[in-house]
C-alpha cells in the first residue's frame, strides 16, 4: 500500500489509526468492499442547552434525505444526547475542538446558536455554504437572509411575542428546508433501559407510569408549580391507580424528598443524564414544567403534558403527542424569572385541570 491508495474520502477513514473494517475484516484500501465514499461533508454548531441540542437533531434527518452519502460532524456543549449511530463525529466544545474544525473543510456548516463564539467558529470554518448565524462587522449577522425571522425575533420581545411558527419550523427555514414533522433523535442506552424495564415492572406491578418532573431548575422559576398543588396531585393520581415517579436533577433532590415523604409516589433520586434519559424511557406520561424534560419525552414518543407560562405557546412542535396548560389569566413576565404579581400566574393552573388532560393522555396510550 502507499498513501496514494488510501480511501482519505471513506466514512471510516481514521485520519492516523486504522479503521474499523481494517480492524474487523483484515482489509485495505485496495481489496476493501467496506468503502463508503462520503460526497457532502456537514458541520454543525449547536452548544446551547441540552434540549436545544436534541431538538435541533430533526435537521439530520432532512439532510440525508437530499444528502444520502453525507457525513455529519457536531459540536456541542451536550454530546452525550447526539444519537451515536447518526453522527458521524461529535466533539465537545474546547481549544483543541476549534483548532480541528478550524482547519477542516466542510461543504455545508450550520450554526444555530446566537452566541458570540458559536458565531465566530461559523465566520472562521471553511465551507462552501453556510448556514444560520455568523459573526460579521463586529456583530452577529445571518449567513443568508432566511436567518433574519429569528434574529429579529431574538432581540425584541414585542416582535418575538407575534411569532407564530414553531422552533423546527424556523431552523428548517434557516437551513432553507421546508419541516414535515421530522423526529426528534436521541441517544439512548438501550440496555440501561432495558434494566430499568425489569425494574419498573416489579415497582409499578402493571400500572400506568407518570413521570413528575415536578421543577425548572435555577433559571426559569417562573415556571414552578405550586407545592401544595403537587402533593394534591400525585394523591389524586394515586387514588385513580396511577404509578407515580418523582423526576428532577440535584436542584430537584430537596423539593422530591418533600413531595415523597408527603405522598406514596416513589422518588429514586438523582441520575447522570444517561440513566435519566433510559428512566423516562419506561415511563407512559410525563408532566413537566421544564423544556428540557419535553425534548426528552418527544425524543422518546412518550405522552407529554407541559405547564406553560413564560414563552411564546406557538414555540413548541409536541408532534400531536401532548398537550400544553397555561395559566388561564395569562402571564406578564415574559422570558423572566420573576414574577410582578403578588399571587404567581402559575396558581391558575389548577389540580383538576391537569388531573383532566392526564385522562386524556392515558386515553391516547390505549389507542
Amino acid at each position: 500500500m502507499k498513501k496514494e491508495d488510501v480511501k482519505y474520502d471513506c466514512r471510516y477513514f481514521q485520519g492516523h489509526i486504522p479503521c474499523k473494517p481494517n480492524k474487523l475484516h483484515d482489509v485495505q484500501c485496495d481489496d476493501c468492499t467496506h468503502y463508503d465514499k462520503v460526497e457532502t461533508k456537514i458541520l454543525f454548531i449547536k452548544l446551547g442547552a441540552i434540549g436545544d441540542v436534541i431538538r435541533t437533531t430533526p435537521l439530520l434527518t432532512k439532510y440525508k434525505e437530499k444528502y444520502p452519502n453525507c457525513h455529519f460532524t457536531w459540536i456541542t456543549l451536550s454530546p452525550q444526547v447526539l444519537p451515536k449511530d447518526k453522527v458521524d463525529v461529535v466533539y465537545k466544545w474546547d481549544a483543541t475542538s476549534l483548532y480541528i474544525l478550524e482547519n477542516e473543510q466542510f461543504d455545508i456548516a450550520i450554526n444555530l446558536d446566537k452566541d458570540k463564539e458559536a458565531c465566530m467558529l461559523l465566520s472562521n470554518v471553511i465551507a462552501k455554504e453556510k448556514f444560520g448565524f455568523t459573526w460579521k462587522d463586529n456583530h452577529i449577522n445571518t449567513a443568508t437572509e432566511k436567518a433574519e425571522h429569528k434574529l429579529i425575533t431574538g432581540l425584541f420581545d414585542h416582535i418575538s411575542k407575534k411569532n407564530t411558527k414553531n422552533y423546527l419550523e424556523e431552523i428548517f427555514e434557516i437551513c432553507h428546508f421546508e419541516f414535515n414533522k421530522e423526529e426528534y433523535m436521541i441517544n439512548l442506552n438501550e440496555s440501561l433501559s432495558e434494566k430499568w424495564k425489569a425494574k419498573f415492572e416489579k415497582l409499578a406491578n402493571g400500572k400506568t407510569i407518570i413521570g413528575l418532573n415536578t421543577g425548572c431548575g435555577l433559571r426559569w422559576k417562573t415556571r414552578l408549580w405550586p407545592k401544595e398543588y403537587w402533593v394534591e396531585l400525585i394523591k389524586d393520581l394515586e387514588k385513580q391507580g396511577y404509578f407515580c415517579l418523582l423526576m428532577g436533577g440535584p436542584d430537584e433532590d430537596e423539593m422530591n424528598n418533600h413531595y415523597a415523604k408527603q405522598t406514596k409516589a416513589t422518588y429514586l433520586g438523582t441520575f447522570s443524564l444517561e440513566e435519566f434519559i433510559s428512566i423516562t424511557d419506561n415511563t407512559d406520561i410525563i408532566v413537566t414544567p421544564v423544556s428540557m424534560m419535553m425534548h426528552i419525552a418527544l425524543a422518546l414518543k412518550k405522552q407529554l403534558m407541559l405547564f406553560h407560562n413564560i414563552f411564546n405557546v406557538h414555540e413548541f412542535e409536541l408532534y400531536g403527542r401532548g398537550i400544553i396548560i397555561e395559566p388561564t389569566s395569562g402571564c406578564d413576565c415574559y422570558f423572566g424569572n420573576s414574577c410582578s404579581r403578588e399571587k404567581r400566574c402559575m396558581y391558575d393552573i389548577s389540580v383538576q385541570d391537569v388531573l383532566s388532560n392526564i385522562a386524556d393522555l392515558n386515553k391516547n396510550l390505549k389507542k
